[in-house]
């Protein structure tokens, strides 16, 4: 199984329990209508478990996707719940929502409508490509893929290697020479999780189930990496 996330940061600083105060009871209900299907489509944060420095919880969200049936469209409400953690660090507040990175924005731009009645409160947590370069030179053996972006030749966008042998090839070096390292899927030394990182926080882990450790990964190696 995959688990992807995202991390971002809190432009105001906010206590753990500001935050849980100003989360807690959320609930917007919004009536939908087509025809002669009519629902009632709920947004709502339950589950809230405050600990040290540490706020989980989950975010609910309906919405309505079209099935064809029997010669029909029909529209048909789902909903997503999505596992986010606020973790209050020594320089920095940072969120991260564990779902893939187009779901994550969502809910990020969410959250900071909740927590500070606009956009902009949560913004995206960058990592430098040099502290990139530092993940992969921890264990760089089991790199496997590396992306590049802001490339300096004429028509060339990005420059990508792949491979176990990547390491070994004198064009890695050449390549951070030419652009910027936006993408690094590694094997993390500590944890032994294969882990592809972007320069935007977006975190996934190609061999983990468990969500929660997926926080406790984060939370530890990082967290520690972002520009604040």
């Amino acid at each position: 199984m995959v688990i992807a996330g995202k991390v971002f940061r809190l432009l105001e600083k906010l206590s753990i329990a500001e935050i849980a105060s100003r989360l807690e009871g959320y609930r917007v209900e919004e009536p939908y209508e087509e025809g002669d299907y009519k629902f009632t489509l709920v947004s709502e944060i339950v589950g809230l478990l405050p600990k040290e420095n540490m706020l989980r919880g989950i975010y609910s969200h309906d919405y309505v996707i079209h099935v064809f049936h029997r010669g029909k469209t029909l529209p048909t409400p789902r909903t997503v719940e999505a596992l986010f953690s606020f973790s209050k660090q020594e320089n920095a507040t940072f969120l991260t929502v564990v779902e893939k990175k187009s779901l994550a924005n969502f809910i990020a731009n969410k959250l900071s409508e909740i927590l500070f009645e606009k956009l902009g409160g949560i913004l995206e947590a960058r990592i430098s490509p040099e502290t990139l370069r530092e993940f992969h030179l921890k264990n760089p053996e089991d790199t496997k893929i590396t992306f590049f972006d802001n490339v300096d030749i004429p028509n060339v966008n990005k420059l990508s290697l792949y491979g176990p042998d990547l390491i070994n090839t004198s064009l890695f070096e050449d390549y951070c020479k030419r652009g910027d390292l936006w993408y690094v899927v590694a094997r993390s030394k500590e944890y032994g999780y294969i882990v592809g990182i972007t320069r935007d926080s977006s975190v996934t882990v190609f061999n983990l189930t468990d969500k929660e450790q997926y926080l406790e990964f984060v939370s530890k190696e990082i967290y520690k990496l972002i520009t604040v």
